[in-house]
């Protein structure tokens, strides 16, 4: 007869509270020996102030934490790490000037005679790289690193820590296909070692490869566990407390002029002869692989970025090279990938993000309108749902998710002609996706245009008229996304140079 697996973790009753509002609300979670145990729920539904408990970063108001069957008090990382969790979050923690093999053993360093063994350093940095499939020298600095070999050197140094709970915060945000396909092997391999996982994660598909159980969480509360193999709808409805129908709503319009038109940009060493169209009421896709070119040239489009040739014109009105302002006055947006180094000021409030692209329109005289922009930051807040105190709340305060939506909500008060979105849903939850596929909708039926930059393939293909695929700098083909497959798009994101 068998017996249950062992309990590796269990917390009862956590609450927790934050200058009054109530972040955890007697929360009941268990993870077992060779499980992988989801945490589901909606941006700002706990998971992060739950995982930051069992980090031992917060301490909970009430409520018990049990590890291997001992009551225990978490009051530090440290700590946390002595009982055995380790925790990979969402946003990374290496220290960009030191090399990969130093982030890897950042102070754990293997010594001889007194110093730092930097040979054995090195070898047992090539073996831990490559259980994670990332072949780079260990002596690379982090920062000449993509986010997304970044994430793998995170995930490769929690795995080298002696940890029976292993807990990974939204880790394959950022990564390919082929990277996050990786990663879910491992996951496999460790929850056959015995290891207890923690999965957080927004793409309902990769929860119903690898999960055992889900815990959902909502408005601070575990409303419900299922078990591996529950359906989408049922996730979905638990999470949000609503059914949602569709889960990619794009509603087609006729195309219109041409708003958008990137003829043969070129930059030396990124991106070579690069031509596409955007129309009027179109959603374009760009699909392709982690350094296919796909974010370098958006940048170079709206003007952040220089290029050596080719020309960008917005609605038959040509932009000089490397001018952000000519740019927006012409009607092109740009919402970037990183929102927190490019597209927030974070140690601003909520209203003043809203209101940074439409500030100098609210200016009369050199006074800002600060009443009527405080009303738009406010109703566009609302249309987001973005959760938060107030828009007095600095950014910084808000889940990663709640911050993406102020990134694309100042760029929706402007009214671009034209916006790009580069990874518009990373880190969102399915409830706020939908709300931003309904924004693409109302901006794309008043006529507008959106390129939509994503390596979220079923959402390039769901969301979009028309997908152009890049490999290599390159624009590899051009799809109809009627009767698109990923298999079609992957097929062109990884076509050769001279094929």
């Amino acid at each position: 007869m068998s017996s249950k697996p062992a309990e590796l973790l269990r917390v009862a009753g956590i609450t927790k509270r934050f200058t009054g509002a109530l972040a955890l609300d007697d929360v009941d979670f268990q993870v077992r020996a060779g499980e992988v145990h989801v945490l589901l729920g909606e941006n700002g539904a706990g998971k992060s102030t739950l995982v930051k408990v069992l980090a031992g970063v917060h301490q909970p108001d009430s409520g018990e934490i049990v590890v291997g069957g001992v009551p225990v008090r978490l009051g530090s990382p440290q700590q946390a790490r002595a009982r055995g969790i380790a925790v990979i979050y969402q946003e990374l923690t290496l220290v960009p000037d030191l090399s990969v093999a130093e982030n890897l053993y950042l102070g754990r360093q293997p010594r001889r005679f007194g110093m730092v063994d930097r040979a054995r350093m090195r070898r047992d940095a090539v073996a831990l790289l490559d259980r994670v499939g990332l072949r780079v020298d260990p002596a690379t600095p982090v920062r000449s690193l993509g986010i997304a070999q970044q994430q793998m050197v995170e995930i490769a140094r929690a795995l080298d820590l002696d940890a029976s709970v292993l807990v990974l915060d939204e880790p394959t945000a950022v990564l390919t296909e082929t990277e996050t396909d990786r990663l879910l092997e491992i996951m496999g391999e460790l929850r056959a070692q015995g290891v207890g996982l923690v999965f957080i994660t927004h793409h309902l598909d990769e929860i119903r490869r690898v999960a055992d159980r889900i815990t959902v969480l909502r408005d601070g509360r575990s409303v419900g566990v299922l078990p591996a193999g529950a359906t989408v709808p049922a996730m979905i409805e638990l999470m949000v407390g609503r059914a949602i129908d569709e889960q990619y709503p794009r509603r087609p319009e006729r195309p219109g002029e041409v708003l958008l038109r990137v003829d043969g940009l070129t930059r030396d060493g990124a991106f070579a002869g690069v031509s596409f169209e955007v129309r009027a009421g179109e959603v374009v896709g760009v699909a392709g692989l982690v350094g296919s070119g796909r974010t370098e040239v958006v940048r170079a489009a709206f003007g952040v970025d220089r290029y050596d040739s080719g020309t960008v014109e917005v609605a038959g009105r040509r932009l000089p090279g490397g001018d952000v302002r000519a740019a927006m006055r012409a009607g092109l947006g740009l919402v970037p990938e990183d929102r927190k180094g490019q597209g927030l000021v974070l140690s601003s409030s909520v209203g003043e993000n809203l209101g940074l692209v439409t500030l100098r329109a609210a200016t009369r005289a050199g006074f800002v309108d600060r009443r009527g922009q405080a009303a738009k930051a406010r109703e566009m807040a609302g249309a987001l749902r973005v959760k938060t105190s107030g828009i007095e709340q600095p950014v910084r305060e808000l889940s990663g998710g709640n911050q993406q939506k102020v990134a694309i909500g100042k760029w929706l008060l402007a009214d671009p002609r034209v916006l790009v979105l580069d990874e518009p849903t990373r880190g969102v939850d399915v409830g706020a996706k939908v709300e931003i596929y309904e924004l693409i909708n109302r901006m794309t039926s008043a006529g507008r245009a959106v390129l939509l930059v994503s390596s979220d393939l079923p959402e390039v293909i769901g969301m979009s008229d028309r997908i152009v695929v890049m490999a290599h700098g390159r624009v590899a083909g051009e799809l109809s996304s009627a009767g698109a497959t990923q298999d079609q798009v992957m097929a062109l994101a990884v076509k050769e140079n001279n094929a």
